[in-house]
């Protein structure tokens, strides 16, 4: 999925996913795409109630060799 950032956020714990995506999707536009790349297996639920919770939508989450992969689409 194309995506306008990427965020590597591998290796932090919570809360860390949470504010550097809340910091990088500050910096796009309404529409863009906003791609995360986590290993904290709390990003999952974290993420998806953030997302929501901020008016932006989880297009679609992967776990690839244990890195889970979000993509947000900003509201």
């Amino acid at each position: 999925m194309k995506s306008d950032k990427v965020l590597d956020a591998k290796g932090l714990a919570c809360p860390m996913p949470i504010v550097r995506t809340k910091k990088a999707i500050n910096e796009l536009e309404a529409g863009q795409i906003l791609e995360i790349h986590a290993t904290d297996k709390g990003a999952k639920n974290d993420l998806a109630a953030w997302a929501q919770s901020g008016g932006h939508e989880l297009l679609t989450d992967v776990e690839e060799d244990g890195v889970l992969k979000f993509w947000i689409k900003k509201g």
